[in-house]
């Protein structure tokens, strides 16, 4: 089968190019976003409306409670079992997620699952004494992963130590990154846009987001701001207006200037990946000629 994987940044205009494509191959859409997975945050997802998800199928939008744990490796076994299960000779794939769109097409390490009171023990002593405390606890416990680990990111500092402490080895030791044999052929298709129409289109997502009621689907998930569903850019900086620690126009302004500085960092990920074809999302001519292309080249 011919996987067509649209990916890019927050903002780009993954969306309608997906809808767009996806009913020309007559596909549903497997999301690749790992946020847009949980159902009772759909606007500060910016996850597809009820009226796109009625135009095409979507696969991996709201299916989870805020309370599920998910990672990429389950991402790898439900998405690869999910492509063979669909009729055709052609599925799309759309989503910014990184590290889910590797697992897809490239494989991912096995990792260990984790222990609930190990997660908890971590997550209460950041909460009590702060992330630098355990960026000391990893380079003592796994330097080779201190060394290329983003020690800003909670995230990755707390998963790395949940490993260490539910094995007893370091976290870089799962980390082989071997390429997995697939039966698909993955095609990645690359949205870019020059990075002021980019930063333009982000700052105003912003603004739609608020007026489609942003603020009131914050306030509603606000007392499981500790679950790491909600440890995302936008929740992130509305939690501490609601807190009253910022007031809403100095959040907006860092929910907006934390979403620019995530989509770079998506767009330096992508940017290594020498297998992706990049296009400008209003250029849908040139990317459904290069579609049919691919397809003829496979006999469809």
């Amino acid at each position: 089968m011919k996987v067509f994987v649209i990916l890019g940044p927050t903002a780009v205009g993954k969306t309608e190019l997906s809808l767009t494509l996806a009913e020309y191959l007559g596909s549903p859409i497997i999301s690749a976003d790992s946020r847009q997975m949980f159902r009772d945050i759909p606007i500060g997802t910016a996850a597809p409306t009820a009226e796109e998800q009625s135009r095409v199928h979507h696969y991996f939008v709201g299916n989870l409670g805020l309370e599920d744990n998910y990672n990429a490796s389950q991402f790898e076994k439900d998405s690869l079992a999910l492509l063979d299960t669909l009729p055709g000779p052609a599925a799309l794939v759309s989503g910014g997620s990184m590290l889910y769109i590797d697992a897809l097409c490239n494989g991912i390490d096995e990792m260990p699952d984790i222990l609930p009171d190990i997660r908890e023990n971590l997550r209460l002593r950041y909460e009590e004494n702060g992330l630098e405390c355990l960026v000391a606890e990893l380079r003592l416990l796994d330097p080779q992963y201190f060394a290329q680990c983003d020690l800003r990111n909670q995230v990755r500092v707390i998963h790395a130590l949940e490993i260490c402490y539910q094995t007893g080895r370091p976290f870089s030791s799962f980390r082989r990154k071997e390429k997995k044999a697939r039966p698909h052929e993955f095609i990645k298709i690359g949205l870019t846009r020059p990075r002021e129409e980019l930063f333009d289109r982000i700052n105003r997502r912003v603004d739609i987001m608020v007026k489609n009621g942003f603020i009131a689907e914050a306030r509603r998930v606000f007392p499981f701001k500790h679950l790491n569903s909600l440890n995302t850019v936008g929740f992130k900086e509305i939690f501490q207006y609601i807190n009253g620690e910022w007031e809403l126009p100095f959040a907006l302004d860092r929910m907006r200037k934390n979403t620019r500085v995530y989509a770079k960092k998506q767009m330096t990920w992508f940017q290594r990946d020498a297998d992706i074809h990049w296009f400008h999302p209003d250029d849908k001519e040139a990317i459904l000629e290069f579609v049919k292309t691919k397809l003829n080249e496979s006999g469809n």
